[in-house]
């Protein structure tokens, strides 16, 4: 397992022009690579590490096949171009000239990143902390399409593409026992979906730009003085920023805590809100309103957490009625598409 030491933070620390005299550090995140392959040398862990002098730091270490130093350095290049304009984004720091440095500590070869420790990680939800959020999305698409910024890593969802988040292939690789259980509403999910995509197709040449790919609750934070800002690059790359706001409000809306009296209908309140705080700061065209239907379609009935959750389990232990009634719900959400809420 990786390992590293208070002389490692220190060491790590110093070399991007910080005190030295580490203190002590604490593990925020860690990706055990090792309980699937104990030969396994990938790593992710992000550690407080608390200066002599006091000040809090976070420390990214990173050895995965999918994140080359390449990338995460055009991943915090593009957070500093945000903090540049005002963004609320950690401080990142700089060794040589660069914000990755590599090393190799107790056999692994990692990149590390260094930054400022921020407190105040939003938990909860509410209509107006959704407004928020969504102005400060906008701001970030406006700052990355006016510096034509750009960063070539993989984005949690893309409807044009497979995606971690929602997947229809996801779901027609269940298509034998789906077919099986009610081939009639398999066949008109697959149609609508058809048709849906048919309508998104017409932004597939559309321009993409860089977008921090991940707002979620561990992600977002609040200053002392009420502003909002982000962290977390680790998902930046390439997107359409339609495609981004979307996925982003809808994630929002689903995805996270809300307060107690928003129980059982969180969306309807902070869908809206969060579109209606984009749509203040970078306006929707008619265009992508009248594209959204389709959109907000794909996401409602190809959400990968329902899938998982309901679906699989049915067709894991055979419950037919269950397939069906999973079907009948997917069916419902593809056919609904709703307009824009704002």
């Amino acid at each position: 397992m990786f390992i590293i030491t208070p002389d490692d933070a220190a060491r790590i620390l110093g070399d991007f022009g910080l005190s030295s005299g580490t203190v002590g550090f604490t593990e925020l995140q860690r990706s055990h690579y090792e309980r699937d392959d104990p030969a396994s040398r990938d790593v992710r862990l992000i550690v407080r590490a608390d200066a002599a002098d006091g000040r809090p730091f976070v420390i990214r270490f990173k050895h995965e096949a999918d994140a080359p130093e390449t990338l995460i350095e055009a991943q915090s290049r593009f957070a500093a171009l945000l903090a540049s304009h005002g963004i609320e984004t950690p401080r990142a720091y700089a060794a040589g000239g660069r914000y990755v440095k590599p090393y190799s500590i107790g056999g692994y070869d990692v990149l590390v990143t260094v930054e400022d420790f921020v407190p105040g990680q939003l938990r909860l939800i509410d209509a107006e902390t959704a407004r928020g959020i969504g102005g400060l999305l906008a701001r970030m698409h406006d700052i990355a399409e006016a510096a034509d910024a750009h960063v070539a890593g993989e984005v949690l969802f893309d409807p044009l593409t497979d995606n971690d988040l929602f997947s229809f292939s996801d779901f027609a690789s269940h298509r034998e026992a789906l077919l099986a259980a009610d081939a009639a509403a398999y066949r008109e999910i697959e149609r609508q979906r058809e048709e849906c995509m048919a309508h998104l197709q017409t932004l597939a040449a559309a321009p993409r730009y860089a977008t921090q790919g991940d707002l979620s609750d561990c992600n977002l934070y609040r200053t002392s003085d009420g502003r909002l800002g982000v962290f977390d690059f680790n998902l930046c790359g390439d997107s359409v920023p339609f495609f981004d706001a979307v996925m982003q409000a809808v994630f929002v809306a689903r995805l996270m805590d809300y307060p107690d009296e928003l129980a059982g209908r969180p969306e309807e309140v902070i869908l809206p809100a969060f579109l209606t705080g984009y749509h203040a700061v970078r306006p929707f065209t008619d265009e992508q309103r009248a594209l959204y239907p389709n959109l907000y379609a794909l996401l409602d009935a190809f959400l990968l957490l329902d899938i998982d959750r309901t679906l699989r389990h049915a067709i894991d232990t055979g419950e037919k009625e269950a397939i069906r009634e999973c079907l009948s719900d997917i069916r419902r959400r593809i056919s609904r598409r709703p307009e824009m809420p704002i």
